[in-house]
C-alpha cells in the first residue's frame, strides 16, 4: 500500500493510541489532532500536531490540509466535561467531516458501535448515528467500523469480580465478543480506504456473560459468585436513571444494560484473548 498521510482524531482514547501505533508501523505519516500542548508526551513517533477542539470548528481549519485519510473515534463515552453527546458524537465529528471536505480527503473511517443504527432511542447511539447519517451522504469515501465492545470496556466486569461477586441480569447466556485495541486497530488500517464500507467486527472468543463472569471471578482467584437479577429490575434501572438523572449521568449506563440484554455476536478476529488482558489488568491494579 502506497505511504499516506493520515489525521487520527481520538488519539488520546483507548482504540485512538492503538491506531496512531499501527499506522505508524506500516509506515504512513500520522498527524495527531489533540486539545492541548501537554498531550505530545504521550505520542513517542509522531512530530505532526495540530492543537484544536473538536467541538469548536474554527479551531479545526486546516486540519486536514495535505490529508489523504482521516480517522476518527471521538466521543464521550467516559469523559465528564459537561458537553453531551450531540455535542461531541455527533457536531464534534461533523465539524471535522466539514474540514475533511473542504480539504479532499479521499477516505473518512468513524468508529461507532455494534448495533448503533437498530438502538437509536439510546442517547449515545441517536448522537453517533445522526452523525453516520451525515458522514454517508457526504461525497466522501466512508468506513464505518461498529466493534463488539473493547477490552477496555470489559474492566466494569473486573471490578465487580474484585469483591468476589458479579451481578448479571436474567440467566447470564446471552453471549459477546470483545475485541482488543491492537486487533480492532489492524482491522481499521485494512479498510480505512475501502469504498463505502460498514464492518461489524470482534474479538476470537465469544463469551457468554457468565463465561465472562467466571474470567474475571479467575483473574481475581475468587470463588465462582455469579448472582443473576431479575430482568425487571436492569428496566426498571433504566427508566429510573432517565427519568430522574441527566443523559451525561445515565447515557453510558443506559447503554451498558440495554446491550446486556441480547446477544452481540460480530465476526470473530484478532490474537488478543480476554482472559490475558484480565490477568495483565489485576497484576496492574496489585502494583498500585
Amino acid at each position: 500500500m502506497d505511504k499516506k498521510k493520515v489525521l487520527v482524531a481520538g488519539a488520546t482514547g483507548y482504540l485512538g493510541q492503538f491506531i496512531v501505533k499501527e499506522l505508524t508501523k506500516r509506515n504512513h505519516e500520522v498527524r495527531v489532532l489533540i486539545r492541548k500542548e501537554s498531550q505530545k508526551k504521550l505520542f513517542s513517533d509522531i512530530d505532526d500536531f495540530f492543537i484544536g477542539e473538536i467541538t469548536a470548528p474554527n479551531s479545526l481549519k486546516g486540519v486536514c490540509e495535505d490529508i489523504d485519510w482521516v480517522f476518527t473515534s471521538v466521543g464521550i463515552t467516559r469523559q465528564k466535561d459537561g458537553l453531551t453527546y450531540m455535542d461531541v458524537d455527533y457536531q464534534g465529528n461533523s465539524n471535522l467531516l466539514q474540514e475533511a471536505k473542504r480539504s479532499g480527503v479521499d477516505s473518512f473511517l468513524y468508529v461507532s458501535a455494534i448495533g448503533g443504527d437498530k438502538l437509536r432511542h439510546l442517547k449515545i447511539f441517536e448522537a453517533k448515528e445522526r452523525f453516520v447519517d451525515e458522514l454517508k451522504s457526504s461525497s466522501l469515501n466512508y468506513t464505518i467500523m461498529r466493534p463488539n465492545g473493547f477490552f477496555s470496556d470489559m474492566r466494569d466486569f473486573l471490578d465487580m469480580a474484585k469483591s468476589g461477586k458479579v451481578y448479571l441480569f436474567g440467566e447470564g447466556e446471552f453471549k459477546l465478543n470483545p475485541i482488543h485495541g491492537e486487533d480492532l486497530a489492524k482491522v481499521c488500517v485494512d479498510n480505512i480506504n475501502v469504498e463505502n464500507n460498514e464492518v461489524i467486527v470482534g474479538g476470537p472468543d465469544m463469551l457468554s456473560q457468565n463465561e465472562l463472569a467466571l474470567l474475571a471471578l479467575n483473574a481475581w482467584d475468587k470463588k465462582p459468585g455469579i448472582v443473576h437479577l431479575p430482568d425487571w429490575i436492569r428496566k426498571f434501572t433504566i427508566w429510573f436513571l432517565r427519568t430522574f438523572t441527566s443523559s451525561k449521568t445515565y447515557g453510558p449506563i443506559e447503554f451498558f444494560l440495554t446491550l446486556m440484554a441480547f446477544d452481540n455476536m460480530a465476526e470473530e478476529v484478532g490474537e488478543h484473548h480476554l482472559v490475558d488482558f484480565f490477568k495483565a489488568e489485576v497484576e496492574k491494579k496489585k502494583r498500585k
